[in-house]
């Protein structure tokens, strides 16, 4: 079934826009083609989450103009403290829908790496866009969302590490949203090719008390043979975002991606991160912190796609939900006909901190094939009575014990961040949530 749907921006209007981005010409039919697509697909439908009143396509500005910075010094105090500018030699800014800041190392440049923004990326490496820029990963057709995130396009970074290179140091790139009028468009390509690795984390940061726009982000990660992403991300989003958050990767043989994402914001919500275990003998570990405050309203959708044999998934995801927010954990262990001696395991546990607030957790195991292992392990509950009264026994206050039990219940996905000051991060971020 198809839903008509009135969107706020025109054929023209996507056109108009892929030109003053000078964009490859190409890009300009690939938006006025989703765009129609998004007229008339469906919305998707998370699981136990209606968000058919939600808004998802009206936005007061596509694009807001946002100055661009010389150097990091330049940044706000908030953004500074996410970057070590005496470690950090690669790194892109984003300044609401404004390419603003970027720094690749000559050393990195030279072994043929490439950091830019998506829209140069477009012009300057178009044939490598066109190979995996929505075509394997997240697809334009899926649904509404997708469909609409490809017309609407307005920011994001590419990153490419060609055969055979060993990025030491990791790469850092920043979402830095100001303007409450802003929406964002993002979307993330990463690209490993045989043999190579890469560190890739990411923050979404915004400053604002309540933003006004949409978010729909979209990042596709790709690995080839022999390969490994990491991918860490801490998103720090305003009240106010309707947020659609899709990540998404595809692996080659003997390959690993592994996620480790904080999902702090104080917008609704709906987030999917999937992973296509498509090569033999490849991997995948996901592990996600979330909190929710406030009448929150937050849906995610972890699934691993076992396709190869000899493949190896591990989800893990812990949530924290206060006052009267909603969360929903979706963990999916997928295991296809003729991947053999797959191995799929999960675990999913939310902690309420209040009466009101509501947790679900959402084990989900389909499997096609015998010859496999497959595990899942799911809880929703309260603080634990016992572990608060062994340390106010030993004198700790009851508000400084559950904040302890709850720093240790998130720690796992914590101690994963591989840059220290996004670790910090991520840490005052869930400590001022759960205050």
């Amino acid at each position: 079934m198809t839903v008509e749907t009135k969107l706020a921006l025109t054929e023209q209007d996507v056109r108009s826009y892929s030109a003053k981005m000078n964009e490859a010409d190409w890009m300009a039919d690939f938006r006025a083609d989703a765009l129609v697509r998004a007229e008339q697909l469906p919305m998707p439908r998370p699981d136990k989450t209606k968000i058919d009143k939600w808004n998802f396509t009206e936005f007061p500005a596509h694009t807001v103009e946002s100055t661009v910075y010389a150097s990091l010094d330049e940044l706000s105090e908030e953004a500074r403290a996410l970057v070590d500018k005496e470690q950090q030699n690669s790194i892109y800014v984003q300044h609401n829908n404004t390419p603003a800041y970027l720094f690749l190392s000559e050393e990195l440049k030279a072994k043929g790496v490439i950091m830019t923004d998506i829209f140069t990326a477009s012009r300057e490496h178009s044939d490598l866009m066109k190979k995996y820029f929505m075509t394997d990963g997240v697809k334009v057709d899926e649904h509404k969302l997708t469909a609409l995130h490809a017309a609407l396009i307005n920011g994001g970074v590419f990153v490419y590490v060609p055969k055979n290179v060993v990025v030491e140091e990791p790469i850092q790139v920043l979402f830095l949203h100001d303007d409450e009028q802003a929406s964002l468009f993002n979307h993330v390509l990463i690209v490993a090719e045989a043999n190579s690795s890469v560190t890739y984390v990411e923050n979404y940061l915004s400053t604002v008390e309540e933003a006004k726009g949409l978010a729909n982000i979209v990042s596709e990660v790709f690995t080839g043979d022999n390969a490994q992403i990491t991918y860490g991300a801490v998103d720090v989003l305003a009240k106010g975002f309707i947020t659609y958050v899709n990540r998404r990767g595809v692996t080659g043989r003997d390959s690993r991606i592994d996620w480790a994402l904080g999902l702090m914001n104080d917008s609704d919500t709906i987030s999917e991160n999937i992973t296509h275990l498509v090569g033999n003998g490849s991997h995948c570990d996901m592990k996600t912190v979330v909190v929710g405050r406030g009448k929150q309203r937050q849906n995610f959708t972890t699934e691993i796609v076992h396709w190869g044999t000899d493949t190896e998934g591990f989800i893990l995801k812990h949530g924290v939900v206060k006052e009267e927010s909603t969360c929903i954990f979706n963990g999916i262990g997928r295991i296809a006909k003729g991947a053999t001696r797959a191995n799929a395991v999960q675990e999913s546990r939310v902690l309420m901190l209040s009466e009101r607030a509501r947790g679900d957790a959402n084990p989900i195991l389909l499997i096609d094939e015998d010859d496999v292992t497959a595990g899942h392990a799911a809880s929703v509950g309260r603080v634990d009575p016992l572990q608060l009264f062994y340390l106010m026994s030993r004198g700790i206050t009851q508000h400084e014990a559950e904040r302890l039990v709850i720093h240790g219940f998130l720690a796992p996905v914590v101690s994963k961040l591989p840059i220290e000051g996004v670790k910090k991060q991520l840490t005052e971020v869930i400590e001022r949530k759960v205050r």
